[in-house]
């Protein structure tokens, strides 16, 4: 008996196939081989179109099921983790109305703070415990105001991988831990935010029905099987966002324990059991995978936006010709501290972290006659380390004190370097693990579908492959002049 678990990222769609019995990966497919378009129409704009990920998640599980590893007729249960905060908007006959408008787009950041002074601090932050931001029910905002043609058309608004679960099944739902990242849900009242919705006018009917996480949203109908060679009726037992799923894969369920990750964003991800708000919204808190009206479970995120990014953009614009390990191996031959280069990685974004400004990146101090290509790779992972530990302080600021984190040793954690300063600069040993979203995916459409009782049950035979400590490198007089470069930029920007 097989898992099917699909990541619907913001750069590929993955798959993975895994056993029941062992839990280990029985084949993995991506699509496509490079990476999926961005649309950026105006600045601070991000749009994908969810056709086009209906279109890649197919083609991922037909390249899966090409590998001959497991007979795709034996596969139980399909679990969806997916790029959070994105609003996809379909009509009555399930038709998408526009292209998705992303989790990095920021055009509706001052809706969402008109949003937050109109509904008053304490209410916000007691009960959405968050600003209404440049999150989902804003996006949703911004098309109501800005294209009313399209609005007046919408029959259901959902994230991305409602609406993948919606191609495969026909169904469409949502959960608590949805509702909750797009700043839908009342904590105090444990149910849609009748506020929230009557100050931008919404209906409740554009709301999905509500299904716990690990349960039943649907089952594949049978055209859809027959195209993908599966058996129809196959439960779409599980949806989370990639975050909360990345803990998920990760065993990070219970309060205290804290996940991280480094993909296209940067994400440190803790759980804790009590409703908690940052008073700048600078950290948000959404209902976990596991969170329960009788036994709260949160997850506090913290994102960077641009780190896999600002890797990638560096390897494009100053290594066409360098694959990502000649990139690590030659950061490596530079002296700790790159030489007084300094990076500042915020190029994809209004970034909550630091207010919903829109920082840019910057690159300080370059010395033309000391400065090569290697100290600029270096310059970018420490950079990105540093945004890490700036987060990681405001995290602790609000009660969170990680002794250990959890990361899938994959993207950037996969850099020696990278991981090394890390740990140096926050102080807190890593433990890596083998895994990935779509993975989790899988393993959460298992507890789902009743095949494991739990996440324990589940993870029962996953180990660490490794454990990085601090090795007594001293970054932390870098830290503190990246720090202040970056301040200087912030008290730029009005």
């Amino acid at each position: 008996m097989y898992l099917l678990g699909i990541d619907v990222g913001t750069s590929s769609i993955k798959v993975s196939v895994v056993d029941t019995a062992s839990g280990n990966i029985l084949a993995s497919a991506q699509y496509p081989d490079s990476e999926s378009e961005i649309l950026a129409p105006k600045y601070g704009w991000a749009e994908q179109s969810p056709d086009m990920w209906w279109e890649h998640v197919q083609k991922a599980i037909m390249r899966c099921n090409q590998q001959q590893k497991y007979d795709p007729q034996q596969i139980a249960a399909i679990g969806i983790a997916y790029q959070m905060h994105g609003l996809v908007i379909v009509d009555k006959d399930q038709q998408n109305l526009r292209n998705s408008i992303i989790w990095c787009d920021s055009r509706a950041v001052e809706i969402g703070n008109k949003a937050f002074d109109a509904l008053g601090e304490e209410f916000s932050l007691s009960r959405l415990l968050n600003s209404p931001g440049n999150f989902t029910a804003s996006k949703m905002a911004w098309v109501k105001q800005n294209e009313p043609e399209v609005y007046s058309k919408a029959d259901k608004l959902m994230l991305p991988g409602d609406f993948i679960a919606m191609k495969l099944t026909g169904d469409i739902t949502t959960s608590i831990s949805a509702l909750s990242e797009g700043i839908f849900w009342d904590f105090k009242e444990n149910k849609l935010s009748s506020e929230l919705m009557d100050y931008y006018g919404f209906d409740d009917s554009v709301i999905p029905q509500i299904r716990p996480v690990f349960s039943a949203h649907g089952y594949i109908t049978k055209s859809v099987a027959d195209s993908l060679g599966l058996k129809p009726g196959i439960p779409v037992s599980y949806k989370a966002g990639d975050q909360p799923n990345n803990a998920l894969s990760l065993n990070v369920t219970e309060p205290g324990e804290v996940a991280a990750t480094a993909g296209t964003s940067g994400v440190i991800y803790g759980v804790t059991d009590h409703l908690l708000s940052d008073p700048q919204s600078r950290v948000n808190t959404f209902a976990h995978v596991n969170h329960a009206i009788e036994q709260q479970r949160l997850g506090v995120l913290l994102c960077i936006n641009g780190t896999g990014s600002m890797n990638r953009w560096i390897k494009n614009v100053f290594g066409a010709a360098v694959d990502y390990n000649s990139m690590n191996r030659a950061a490596a031959s530079i002296a700790v501290g790159s030489d007084g280069l300094r990076v500042l990685p915020f190029g994809n974004g209004a970034e909550r972290m630091l207010n919903n400004k829109m920082v840019g990146v910057h690159l300080h101090h370059i010395d033309l006659n000391l400065h090569t290509q290697a100290h600029i790779f270096r310059a970018v992972q420490e950079g990105i380390a540093f945004s890490f530990r700036y987060g990681l302080d405001i995290l602790r600021e609000n009660g969170m004190q990680p002794s250990i984190i959890r990361a899938g040793k994959s993207n950037l954690f996969l850099s020696e370097l990278f991981t090394q300063s890390f740990v140096n600069i926050t102080g807190v040993p890593v433990e890596l693990h083998n895994n990935d979203g779509s993975y989790g995916a899988a393993i959460g459409a298992g507890i789902g579908a009743g095949i494991f009782k739990s996440a324990s049950e589940a993870f029962t035979n996953k180990k660490p492959i490794q454990l990085v400590e601090p090795n007594g490198e001293n970054l932390e007089e870098h830290y503190q002049n990246w720090k202040q470069l970056l301040m200087q930029q912030l008290n730029t920007i009005i």
